[in-house]
């Protein structure tokens, strides 16, 4: 029944579908906490009630983000053991060692500390509310750093030794894992980009209560302060993707080449900002339609030299021997000799043949760098080439929209500082419209960074196809429909949990207007006082009906008190 997808596919699927749902809340989460720290930290420095209710406000959004991105982040996690367990041994003992890291100090140090940050106004001082609020927005990036050495070992392994005895790689060198230029590129890029999508959605929000006349000074405040943030995490996040489209060049060539669309390579190499392909050939190639390429471009962009020299997706398939390319086949031969030598070394050392044993291994050790190409069919070079038409599109869109909200910003910020931003209403509507878009793009930008290392799980190490579990299609098939469905759910849970917190607001405008019309009662009280003295002169004439009373407690007591001691007097 779930056939039509192979178990490879349908396990990508599932992992991509829980990783892309879980990507939705982390730049958020990452980014927003930054903002919120600052404002906190704008608070206690000014002692302003405005920007503590600011604070608030954004924790309670961030609180939402937060508890959806965990109950994620938790099943990716898991989704190691039961879809990728042949991934899990072959590099466990690597990968393994950040994910603790990251679920041990970073995360919980995180939710502690946020814990504080919602409950404990009024409980703690506000020194330490401020400083739990840095420490949730350090504890985050801490968090993302070990995730990202995890990441970024998967696309340039560093600092490992394969074992042919327990058939595993094994860390040799832990600060080669952590200084991983691919990880140190991707943290910066990633952090750059969370704080620019954390920006958008704010300014977006906010947009929306100036459209609605509503928390003005809250909105005008918010847009100024975070139109600050997004304009230099755009900047920081342009020349993050720079650093980042260098290390694919010198890392990851078939990735940079089917990101580029660039399929006959050399020196001179030209950007194309728009290309179409047709389909994709039984040697992996494609024909381009039409491109409107500028020469030399993509030289200069990856190497600083217009004259560099950027193998294409032909040049990587079928070599070339004068840039030192070894060719897609070759390396497939090597590898199933490199396969097939360590099977032989297995079975002489389970024999006690220690000398057949050592031959087998030495020939493993010869062609040891193309093991994982040993996976592969020389007559279906196709499988070595990712998705050309869904990378290009994807990384032009994620470039453009950064190079456009880099522009955003800086307006919006003018004219926050102008408070003029309320004559712009398209401008405003165009904040709110913005936030999906730049969404889309932080995905589009995942997606680019997984996608391309296909089909590799492990860059050139491990591919994807013999990392999965030994299980059932149907299994997995029934998993990702449900996983789907609960993912929904959730989404939907947490959208209008979300919503309905945007709608009631920080509820400082409506204080101030309370506070103006408790003004305004007292005013009014105080001036219908000068009409009052007429109704308090009515009780002042009221001597009329007080004198009957006066009469009647005269009348009770002359009659038993005075009478009774007159005589007695008379009588001493």
């Amino acid at each position: 029944m779930f056939e039509f997808l192979s178990l490879v596919d349908w396990s990508r699927a599932q992992f991509a579908l829980t990783a892309g749902f879980h990507w939705i809340f982390v730049p958020f989460t990452l980014g927003i906490t930054y903002i919120i720290a600052t404002m906190e930290t704008i608070y206690f420095v000014t002692g302003s009630e405005m920007w503590k209710k600011i604070t608030q406000f954004w924790t309670k959004i961030f609180a939402v983000n937060f508890a959806v991105g965990v109950a994620t982040g938790i099943i990716l996690e898991f989704e190691f053991g039961t879809n990728w367990s042949n991934y899990s041994w072959f590099v466990g003992d690597i990968f393994g060692a950040p994910l603790v890291i990251e679920g041990l100090a970073a995360f919980f140090l995180e939710t502690t500390f946020l814990a504080v940050m919602l409950l404990g106004w009024d409980k703690v001082s506000k020194r330490f509310h401020l400083a739990s609020a840095w420490i949730v927005a350090f504890g985050g990036s801490f968090s993302a750093v070990w995730i990202l050495i995890a990441n970024g070992w998967m696309q340039h392994p560093t600092g490992m030794v394969f074992n042919p005895d327990t058939l595993r790689n094994e860390m040799i060198n832990m600060w080669g894992v952590v200084s991983n230029p691919v990880a140190l590129t991707k943290l910066f890029h990633a952090l750059s980009s969370a704080i620019t999508l954390s920006s958008v959605v704010v300014i977006g929000i906010s947009s929306w209560y100036l459209l609605k006349g509503r928390e003005k000074e809250f909105a005008y405040k918010t847009i100024a302060l975070v139109s600050i943030f997004g304009a230099v995490a755009s900047i920081m996040n342009i020349i993050a993707g720079d650093l980042a489209g260098k290390d694919m060049a010198k890392y990851q060539p078939m990735k940079v080449a089917a990101v580029e669309g660039l399929y006959e390579g050399g020196t001179h190499a030209g950007f194309a900002p728009f290309a179409f392909f047709g389909e994709q050939k039984a040697d992996g190639t494609r024909d381009v339609l039409w491109e409107m390429k500028f020469p030399g471009v993509l030289s200069w962009l990856l190497f600083g030299d217009t004259n560099a020299y950027v193998p294409g997706i032909k040049n990587l398939l079928e070599g070339d021997p004068a840039h030192g390319i070894v060719s897609a086949p070759e390396r497939i031969r090597n590898g199933k000799i490199a396969i097939e030598a360590l099977k032989q070394y297995k079975e002489y050392s389970k024999n006690g043949d220690t000398i057949s044993a050592q031959i087998a291994l030495n020939e493993y050790k010869k062609y040891e760098k193309d093991f994982g190409y040993g996976y592969f069919d020389e007559n279906n070079l196709g499988e070595l080439v990712p998705n050309v038409p869904f990378l290009f599109w994807s990384f032009r869109y994620m470039v453009g929209l950064g190079f456009f909200i880099a522009l955003f910003f800086p307006l919006m910020w003018w004219l926050a500082h102008k408070r003029t931003l309320e004559k712009y209403r398209f401008l405003l509507l165009f904040a709110i419209i913005l936030i999906p878009f730049v969404y889309i793009s932080s995905e589009l930008g995942w997606a680019v960074a997984e996608v391309g290392r296909q089909p590799w799980i492990v860059y050139e190490v491990l591919p994807t196809k013999a990392a999965i579990s030994a299980t059932s299609t149907t299994n997995v098939a029934l998993i990702f429909i449900g996983f789907f469905l609960i993912f929904t759910t959730l989404f939907i849970a947490a959208f209008r949990i979300a919503l309905n917190q945007i709608k009631v607001g920080p509820k400082i405008a409506e204080k101030a207007t309370k506070d103006d019309n408790e003004d305004e009662d007292e005013t009014a009280q105080k001036e219908s006082i000068q009409p009052a003295p007429a109704k308090r002169k009515a009780p002042v004439k009221k001597p009329v009906p007080r004198k009957p009373a006066v009469k009647k407690v005269e009348e009770t007591t002359e009659k038993p008190a005075p009478r009774k001691r007159a005589p007695k007097k008379q009588a001493e």
